[in-house]
């Protein structure tokens, strides 16, 4: 194997596929990246056996070929190297020579054989989208998932495609978030659990613009996104999530419209007061037309009134302020509309064609 290629391509591509490299593994062959050669570019490939990254960057091929390399290794290499242009050298014993500027390496790669294939999808079964709206879509709903290995189903994202719609929801025991979006045609109707940490990873490699799309392919146990010069595979957690619809209640006692940013701002004053270790929560006293925030702790307490628009009764409630912050920091409307039923039923921050945040509320004295 031998070919050049700049030494920015290379390091950028890299740096993509690190991200199905495993941190810890019992099998020392997940640490690699695939290197291989085709007519006019360069195949990097990782695979962690629940998420692998392909990546392709333009190079001048000499001699075409294949090897295992250590991928962080490499990449450290690489990245310290000089912009200039790289050559890449492996021989039929799997010793690789780097060349950049007046730099010499000289490594052992190892055969590809005992690598893991990334598993072939069926492209039958597709929709596609926005790179932007995609990544806007789980950013504003990934910090609701949850982090309980135990029930594995909510560490992941629903993804519902129906026509033209797609709606992402995440869940855990205290809240849920929902985000709804047009597409530009009519899809299959897909009901898919994607992993976080997929969808985390997606997230950091979607760079594009609201032109640029991202293609998606659904098959019963994996989930394949692909944008130019990039593929992202994913198995599927296997499960039924739980029917949020089943917890969302037009019916309301109390409607409160408040300023966004007087909310978010309020709300994260009070958790000046709050130790790490205290879960102290901060409560709302909706009276009039006024909604009194109040925090007390241990450090000592704040009082602070928002102006808000009412309609319903007063009440006294009170919630986990972060979770409150996670959602409110998400939602770009100047105003946000709060529906509550009374002080031990969940709180909906919603807008019917774009977004539902529930938050649980917690026990006040």
């Amino acid at each position: 194997m031998k070919f050049t290629c700049n030494k920015n391509d290379i390091n950028n591509s890299l740096d993509i596929v690190l991200k199905a490299v495993p941190s810890k593994t019992t099998m020392p062959v997940l640490e690699c990246v695939v290197i291989e050669t085709l007519d006019d570019s360069i195949k990097l490939t990782t695979n962690d056996m629940s998420l692998g990254i392909e990546a392709r960057f333009e190079a001048s091929i000499e001699e075409k070929g294949i090897i295992l390399v250590n991928a962080k290794m490499l990449f450290d290499i690489i990245r310290k190297l000089p912009n200039e242009s790289l050559s890449f050298e492996a021989d039929e014993n799997n010793n690789i020579l780097i060349f950049c500027g007046k730099s010499k390496f000289n490594i052992m790669g190892m055969d590809h054989e005992e690598f893991p294939l990334l598993p072939t999808i069926d492209k039958s079964n597709k929709i596609t989208i926005s790179q932007f709206t995609l990544r806007e879509m789980i950013k504003q709903t990934i910090f609701s998932i949850s982090n309980n290995e135990s029930n594995k189903i909510y560490t992941g994202e629903l993804f519902e495609i129906s026509g033209d719609n797609i709606k992402i929801t995440s869940l855990d025991l205290h809240r849920a978030s929902i985000r709804n979006n047009s597409l530009k045609e009519s899809f299959d109707d897909i009901k898919s659990v994607i992993p976080g940490k997929t969808l985390n990873e997606v997230v950091k490699i979607l760079n594009g613009g609201i032109d640029d799309e991202v293609e998606i392919y659904f098959t019963n146990n994996h989930v394949l996104f692909e944008i130019p010069n990039i593929i992202i595979i994913s198995r599927l957690i296997e499960g039924n999530f739980y029917n949020v619809n089943q917890m969302i209640n037009n019916d309301y006692e109390i409607k409160v419209k408040v300023s966004k940013r007087e909310l978010l701002e309020s709300i994260d004053r009070a958790t000046l007061l709050l130790r790490e270790s205290e879960n102290k929560p901060v409560i709302m006293n909706i009276v009039g037309n006024e909604i009194k925030m109040e925090m007390n702790t241990k450090i000592g307490s704040m009082d602070e009134n928002i102006v808000i628009e009412k309609e319903g009764k007063d009440l006294r409630i009170g919630f986990d302020p972060k979770f409150f912050i996670d959602a409110l920091k998400v939602i770009d409307d100047e105003y946000v509309d709060l529906y509550f039923c009374n002080a031990k039923s969940p709180c909906f921050i919603k807008d019917e064609n774009s977004y539902i945040y529930m938050i649980l509320p917690v026990k006040i004295d």
